[in-house]
């Protein structure tokens, strides 16, 4: 289990000095102010659950990762993974998790991937046969045999994060921490390395906490998600209450078979597309799709073709920050 308790992160920077001999004054007597990038955020993660945590850059998500991993102590609040306080209970909070950020590596940059992991077997204190079969299942599931002989440096992105991941639960940790684990990689990286997590997830019971701008990821692997802004937790919730609470948009796409309808629905808007459809957009707390598609009929053109688009995710965390940009604004 995860809990985050009022949790905060302040940082201290220079403020930039003014007039002349600015960046003298910086040196000699630096002006101080705090930036709280974490700002009280309090949440629980069950045992077995993967849950997303999107945010734009500089919301907080990889702050809060490398507190729950204890790189960095939190300046106030608590937090607990699997019953201990990371940045305390160092060692033997480093035996039950497994840390991936996307754009650093744990491996060893001039070694081959096999050496790195065989490194990490002896660091964690891995049993021969224990680590035998997580070699050959994780070399499986993440093709790693063409590579496991090449020196780290040597791997393209995709096959670096994949063996990143191997390295990660070779000590098969409670919890996985993810950081941007896929940005960067390509299409079929992306769905060998989302198909691993579901299957690591189901099969082990790992804990995974996933930060992510691909919104692909949230849509095949969490059910439940936490959004930050500003360092504040702005939603937590499953990803059908995300879409009821802000994906309240249709999109209705038709094509007639003769002259296009006049349509006259309060707060329904239109376009019309470069291949001659209609594209109607409606709130789907105002009116439903069978509402919409019987007032565009009454206009006596027949309908040919019909689509309907919900708000995918991307657009639904647009939404949530522009929200929330208003409401601090």
């Amino acid at each position: 289990m995860v809990t985050a308790k009022n949790l905060q992160k302040t940082y201290k920077i220079v403020k930039p000095a003014q007039g002349r001999f600015a960046t003298l004054k910086s040196f000699v007597r630096p002006q101080y102010e705090e930036r709280r990038a974490v700002d009280g955020i309090s949440f629980t993660i069950d045992d077995g659950e993967i849950v997303g945590y999107i945010g734009q850059n500089g919301a907080g998500k990889s702050t809060t990762i490398k507190m729950l991993s204890g790189i960095l102590v939190p300046t106030a609040g608590e937090v607990k993974v699997n019953g201990l306080t990371p940045h305390k209970d160092r060692k033997e909070h480093l035996r039950g998790i497994g840390v991936v950020f996307g754009q650093k590596t744990s491996l060893w940059w001039d070694v081959p991937v096999i050496d790195s992991l065989n490194i990490l077997k002896q660091m964690y204190q891995v049993e021969d046969k224990r680590f035998k079969k997580n070699l050959e299942l994780f070399t499986d599931l993440l093709a790693l045999g063409p590579f496991l002989n090449q020196p780290v440096r040597q791997l393209s992105l995709g096959q670096r994060v994949r063996a990143d991941l191997a390295a990660a639960l070779m000590h098969d940790p409670k919890t996985l921490f993810l950081d941007e684990p896929t940005i960067g990689v390509d299409v079929v990286a992306k769905e060998r390395l989302r198909e691993f997590i579901a299957k690591i997830n189901k099969e082990r019971g790992v804990t995974v906490l996933l930060t992510t701008h691909d919104m692909i990821d949230m849509e095949k692997l969490v059910r439940r998600v936490m959004v930050i802004n500003s360092g504040r937790i702005i939603y937590d919730g499953n990803i059908n209450g995300l879409r009821e609470r802000y994906g309240r948009q249709r999109r209705m796409e038709l094509r007639f078979e003769s002259d296009l309808p006049i349509v006259s629905l309060p707060e329904v808007t239109t376009e019309l597309l470069e291949d001659g459809r209609l594209a109607v957009v409606f709130d789907q707390h105002q009116y439903t799709a069978d509402e919409v598609i019987f007032h565009l009929r009454k206009s006596g053109s027949p309908i040919r073709d019909i689509l309907i688009r919900d708000a995918d995710i991307e657009q639904i965390v647009r939404d949530i920050y522009q929200e929330a940009g208003m409401k601090n604004f």
